[in-house]
């Protein structure tokens, strides 16, 4: 099971610059708003983008999606693992959390 991070954690982090955040919606969800710095990569481009998106297997990541029922971030979480990343973490509450919180966003 991939380790949790809160929303306090994630901004410290994002505003510390000492996170990669990878949006677990991709395509037009993300163009249409994500996490500050987020990158795009749904479950179903993991094994073919992440090596592009995330060169560094010893980063610090964290994934997140839509909201605490969305697979998505917990699939991308898991198959990063598998290809060897050590220090992915999940955002559980995701992107309708962030944004109700009033915390910023970015477009495409």
């Amino acid at each position: 099971m991939t380790t949790l991070i809160t929303r306090d954690e994630l901004r410290a982090a994002i505003d510390a610059g000492t996170v990669t955040v990878v949006d677990a919606l991709g395509g037009d969800y993300w163009a249409k708003q994500h996490l500050p710095g987020a990158v795009p990569l749904a479950p179903t481009e993991v094994a073919e983008r992440a090596a592009e998106l995330l060169p560094d297997r010893a980063a610090a990541i964290v994934t997140y999606c839509s909201n605490v029922a969305c697979p998505n971030s917990g699939q991308v979480a898991d198959q990063l693992g598998r290809l060897g990343y050590g220090n992915v973490r999940k955002y559980r509450e995701g992107i309708e959390d962030w944004v109700g919180a009033g915390l910023p966003t970015e477009v495409a």
